[in-house]
Order: C-alpha cells, then sequence, then structure tokens
C-alpha cells in the first residue's frame, strides 16, 4: 500500500493564490504543503501567448510580503509574472511540491483524502487555492467545423506561427479576444466575433488612465465598491460570473485601426464553415475565446451547483467543515481572482484555519463521517 503523507493543511494549487495562502499559513505557524500541477512554479503563466502582458502595472502585481521588482508603471510580462512567482516561493521558502497533479478530493470519517498519482496526502483542512477557469469551454459544434480548419483555443494559443496562413476568426470578444487579435492584426486577416463585453473608458497608454484611472479601479472599484458587501457589488457578481471583463488595455478603436473585424455572434457550422448571424463565413483558422469552465471535477464532495461551481460564502463551505477556496472569480469581489486582490481572501482564510485548528485540533473532524 501507498504511504499516507499528512499534515495540519493541504493547499490545492501553486499559483498567486496557493502561494498567498501558503504565506499566510507561513504566518501562523500553521504546517501545510502546497500541492502543484505543474512541474515549475509560474508555468500556467509561461504556458500563455508570447506577448501577453498583464493587465495592471506592477505596482499591483505583487503579492503580501513582496514587492514586484523593476518600473512600477510598466505592464510585465507573462514571464516575468512566473519567474517573479518562483521568487516569491524561494524568497518565503513556501513548501510547495511541483508536478502533483490532484486526481481526487474526497472526505473519510478521518478527514480529508488527497490523491494525487500513486501518492496519498491526509489532512484536517484543504484550501483549493485556484481559479474557477481550469478547463477549457469549447463549443459541442466545433467538431462539425471542417478539417482544414486549423483549430486553437485561446488557452493554448502561443503566437501566429502556430496558424495556417489565411483569415482568423476568434470567436469571443473580451480580453483575450481582443488581445490576441492585436497580436495577430500583422500577419493574417483578423475578425472578431461574439457581443461586447464592453470597455473600460480611457486609453490605456495615457498619463491619466495609467496612474489615476487604474489606482481607483484596483485601489477602490475593485476592492470595495465591487464586492459582496454592497448592492451595487451583489448586483455585478451575479452578472460578471460566466461573462467576459470589459476590455482593458485593447479597444475596440484600436482593433479597428488595425484592420481587423467585427462579426456578430457564431450560431453554429454549416458545410464545414463558421456561421455568424445566419451567414456562412469562410476562414482558415478558429481561436475560440471562449472561456473555461471551473474543472473541479475530482472534487469528489456534493458541493457544487447545477453551473459545476463550488457553493461557497466567502471561500467557506457551510457544508464541508474543513473545506475553503480561494482564487475564484468574485470570491469576495471583483479582485479576489486578481493578483493584487487574492491576498485578502488568503489573509482571511489563513487566520480562520488557524482558529479552527486551534480550537477543534483533538477531534477536528466528527460531524464529517458520514459524507
Amino acid at each position: 500500500m501507498n504511504s499516507i503523507q499528512r499534515s495540519d493543511v493541504v493547499v490545492i494549487g501553486g499559483g498567486q493564490a496557493g502561494l498567498s495562502v501558503s504565506y499566510h499559513l507561513r504566518k501562523h505557524n500553521i504546517e501545510h504543503i502546497v500541492l502543484d500541477a505543474a512541474p515549475h512554479i509560474g508555468d500556467a503563466w509561461r504556458r500563455r501567448w508570447d506577448s501577453l502582458r498583464l493587465f495592471t502595472p506592477a505596482r499591483y502585481d505583487g503579492l503580501d510580503g513582496m514587492a514586484f521588482p523593476g518600473n512600477a508603471s510598466q505592464w510585465p510580462t507573462k514571464d516575468a509574472m512566473a519567474d517573479y512567482l518562483a521568487s516569491y516561493a524561494k524568497t518565503f521558502d513556501l513548501p510547495v511540491l511541483s508536478g502533483r497533479l490532484v486526481d481526487e478530493l474526497r472526505i473519510d470519517g478521518q478527514g480529508f483524502r488527497v490523491q494525487s498519482g500513486r501518492e496519498t496526502f491526509a489532512a484536517y483542512r484543504v484550501i483549493v487555492a485556484m481559479s474557477n477557469y481550469q478547463a477549457m469551454r469549447i463549443p459541442d459544434f466545433a467538431v462539425e467545423l471542417s478539417p482544414h480548419i486549423r483549430q486553437l483555443h485561446a488557452g493554448q494559443y502561443r503566437n501566429p506561427a502556430q496558424l495556417d496562413d489565411g483569415t482568423v476568426l476568434l470567436v469571443g470578444a473580451g480580453n483575450s479576444g481582443a488581445e490576441i487579435a492585436k497580436d495577430l492584426a500583422s500577419t493574417h486577416d483578423v475578425i472578431v466575433a461574439g457581443p461586447s463585453t464592453g470597455e473600460i473608458p480611457g486609453s490605456a497608454t495615457s498619463f491619466i488612465s495609467r496612474h489615476i484611472v487604474v489606482h481607483i479601479l484596483n485601489g477602490i472599484v475593485f476592492n470595495h465598491l465591487l464586492s459582496v458587501d454592497t448592492p451595487v457589488g451583489r448586483r455585478a457578481r451575479s452578472k460578471a460570473v460566466g461573462r467576459g471583463v470589459p476590455l482593458i488595455r485593447v479597444k475596440s478603436r484600436e482593433l479597428a485601426r488595425l484592420g481587423v473585424r467585427r462579426a456578430g455572434r457564431m450560431t453554429g457550422v454549416s458545410q464545414g464553415m463558421p456561421v455568424i448571424d445566419g451567414t456562412v463565413q469562410p476562414v482558415e483558422n478558429v481561436i475560440w475565446c471562449t472561456g473555461f469552465t471551473p474543472g473541479f471535477d475530482w472534487i469528489h464532495i456534493p458541493v457544487f451547483d447545477d453551473h459545476g461551481e463550488p457553493r461557497h460564502e466567502r471561500g467557506i463551505v457551510p457544508a464541508v467543515p474543513g473545506l475553503y477556496f480561494v482564487g475564484l472569480h468574485f470570491l469576495t469581489s471583483m479582485s479576489s481572482a486578481m493578483v493584487h486582490g487574492v491576498g485578502r481572501d488568503a489573509a482571511r482564510i489563513a487566520r480562520l484555519v488557524a482558529h479552527d485548528l486551534s480550537d477543534n485540533a483533538a477531534d477536528p473532524f466528527p460531524e464529517l463521517a458520514t459524507i
């Protein structure tokens, strides 16, 4: 039989959410381990498209305890973010075990069981520190497209060299679609299909936008105004879950100047080609900028709604004491899944875990035996 590695807390996910949780657990002297599926810390950022930069200046891109290096007003590259996360884990000696893809999370009468390949981890508490964007969402009718059409999801796109010559259809008009459209505009004929997600006012390159608007959005609007504590935040949350965020950096006017064409919604396939607003659109490439699904099918605990989203209250799962979430979209505010906002949720959950362990260390799971 495989040996069982025991810990007070297992954190699942070694991205910015998991590292932030680990940092705050360490401040409370809580024994824990962090399981990350990637071979190296930061790989989730390294795998994204080559030209990607963060959507906030560096002054907002550091986690608690360690500022992001370099020019505070510049947008870091995705590789710089990956290197920062690796440096963060090393600086604070965080107990990350890389290359541990979690296959199952279950409960027995003694606590949580986390299975990763042939390794089993047991814990009194588990914190799932991941976004709810884990599995690529692609429409069912994608399989009806001609085999001669090159298809990629935005999560698979790296650079224009991956695509065939000819027209590229980007299905999805959010930030990923806009950024990739700009990346492709100099090498391909580009069409962006899908309803508008809106745009944040102002030019991302102007002084006012980069220093004043960004500060208001990140420091006030995303953290406090758009939160579960305010009526406007609760209304925004119900609309934001499952929808794209308004365009932040690349706006429709810039795309039009670059020759990118806008189209309506793709509704299906006819004769192997996309159908957009009832018209067949011949293309050579399709990139699905259609987002992600939660991808939590490895959690074998009944805590999900009909959409596969965890039922929680500010990251706490009332039905399963000891199970927590950090990093979900709009966990407590619009900034919960953002680098600059995840620390607040991580610190709060770490305090709750510290309190729970101190109160229940002798018999932490009596209520879970029947689950």
